[in-house]
């Protein structure tokens, strides 16, 4: 009897140390991981935005009244921040830092425009189309058939959310049949990534320590990159100017 307590006692202190080992070891990693940060500006004037005609739905007219709706290829802030630029780590992640993330992004139909204009997405991380509008939508993206499998889907007022993800790394166009103004972006990378706010400004959380390649990519610009090294539990910076095209 003994013996078999003395066995019991030596196995509760190995499943003891070893989660012990565990835990420390995920606070030593969440500890040493850094991130990327920094902003991206436009080279230059910001071109023109044209406005767009919504007179052919009432609603969507109307809920612009008094705020007329222009084109967002290039959406730049008072000091010259370019929004929507989504910003990701092309090169250098490894396999084990690259793993789905767990939000669940929503991308809106509101006014008859889509919110936000564009949607930086984890491969097979889940995201929620919804619809804001009083007016029926049909959410329609379009990727490369060889990459990803699309879908058409309409959404009338009050319907449930659409909940999809994407499998593989893609930048997917986004439009709206009914509404032939709508267009947005789905942009699907591996790995943590960002979205530039109205100032410009981004930050990659949660990178290990290495050299990794930046890339910034911006809908009529195109993209840019940078070498970067973050060290444990530090911030590394790459800052971006785009020329308009």
């Amino acid at each position: 009897m003994k013996k078999r307590y003395n066995l019991v006692a030596v196995l509760s202190t190995v499943v003891l140390v070893c989660c012990g080992a565990l835990i420390l070891g995920q606070k030593v990693n969440a500890a040493g991981e850094g991130k990327i940060t920094g902003t991206v500006k436009l080279d230059g004037a910001a071109p023109h935005m044209k406005g767009i005609d919504m007179s052919k739905d009432p609603y969507c007219s109307k809920a612009h009244a008094t705020d007329p709706a222009h084109l967002e290829t290039y959406v730049v802030g008072a000091s010259g921040g370019l929004e929507n630029v989504v910003l990701y780590i092309s090169d250098g992640l490894p396999a084990s830092a690259a793993t789905e993330a767990s939000t669940v992004p929503v991308f809106d139909q509101k006014n008859c425009m889509y919110t936000p204009h564009v949607l930086a997405l984890d491969t097979n991380q889940k995201f929620k189309v919804v619809t804001s509008d009083q007016t029926a939508h049909n959410i329609h993206p379009l990727p490369n058939p060889m990459i990803n499998v699309g879908w058409n889907q309409s959404q009338p007022p009050g319907a449930p959310p659409v909940e999809k993800s994407w499998k593989n790394v893609e930048v997917i166009p986004v439009q709206c049949n009914i509404h032939p103004w709508m267009h947005g972006w789905f942009v699907v990378v591996k790995g943590p990534y960002a979205t530039t706010d109205d100032k410009g400004s981004y930050t990659i959380e949660n990178v290990p320590p290495g050299s990794y390649t930046v890339t910034a990519w911006q809908e009529a610009a195109g993209t840019q990159t940078q070498k970067v090294t973050v060290a444990a539990g530090a911030s590394a910076t790459a800052d971006f100017s785009f020329k308009a095209k």
